[in-house]
């Protein structure tokens, strides 16, 4: 078939039989956008409101932590927290909640791994003292509360993973079931029928997670909610 040159000729070269072909160019692989302080905000974000109710406060407290969604649609898909906010009735701790959320969303939108932040709310102390949540757990201040939020959130979205694996799980289980099968019938159904707390009941404060879950079996104080053990 003839093919028309409508253009000037201004090189050529003549293909030896024995060259060897020029292989295709491969094209470069797309880079992939990691998170860092100059990303701009999308018009819209993806996020989950999660609810806090203290006994010290009559008005609940609500977090949104917003996500940002990046390399979408590849295989390097992955998601990150971009912006906290707090908000509530009561105004006593406006103030340093307004400084908190600031914080923590300039840390998300930094970059790297902001996992560190959980630990950092949890270490927070009330110097009026802590108080029991429902399910048995001791939070020793309102910060730490906000730092179990944010512990939650992130291992919603795969940042954190648990600590347990399956044997853990399964050995935490099979003791839970043992401690139940050696209390009475009437008592181990009462407990069963209280939604409110998850572990059985008479159980020990851990010293690890601050859960009312550690129980007393063969000699060994055992943690039904971290699997902490004097015994090792």
């Amino acid at each position: 078939m003839a093919l028309k040159i409508n253009s000037k000729i201004v090189d050529y070269a003549v293909v030896k039989p024995d060259e060897p072909a020029k292989a295709p160019e491969a094209k470069a692989a797309p880079a992939i956008e990691e998170m860092h302080e100059k990303l701009k905000r999308p018009e819209f974000l993806e996020g989950s409101t999660y609810k806090i109710k203290t006994p010290t406060s009559e008005h609940a407290i609500y977090v949104t932590i917003n996500d940002v969604v990046l390399n979408s649609g590849s295989d390097h898909e992955t998601r990150r927290p971009f912006e906290i906010f707090i908000n509530s009735k009561n105004m006593e701790h406006y103030q340093w909640i307004s400084a908190l959320t600031l914080i923590i969303s300039a840390v998300f939108r930094k970059g790297g791994d902001c996992t560190f932040l959980v630990e950092e709310l949890r270490s927070v102390f009330d110097p009026k003292g802590g108080y029991m949540k429902r399910g048995g757990r001791w939070s020793p201040s309102l910060v730490a509360e906000i730092g179990d939020v944010l512990d939650q959130h992130l291992k919603r979205i795969g940042m954190i993973k648990d600590e347990m694996d399956e044997h853990q799980q399964a050995y935490l289980e099979q003791k839970r079931a043992e401690f139940a099968n050696l209390k009475p019938q009437a008592q181990t159904e009462a407990d069963c029928d209280d939604s409110s707390n998850a572990y059985p009941e008479g159980s020990q404060m851990c010293g690890k997670c601050h859960t009312k879950a550690a129980i007393q079996m063969d000699g060994c104080l055992t943690c039904l909610a971290c699997g902490d053990s004097k015994c090792g």
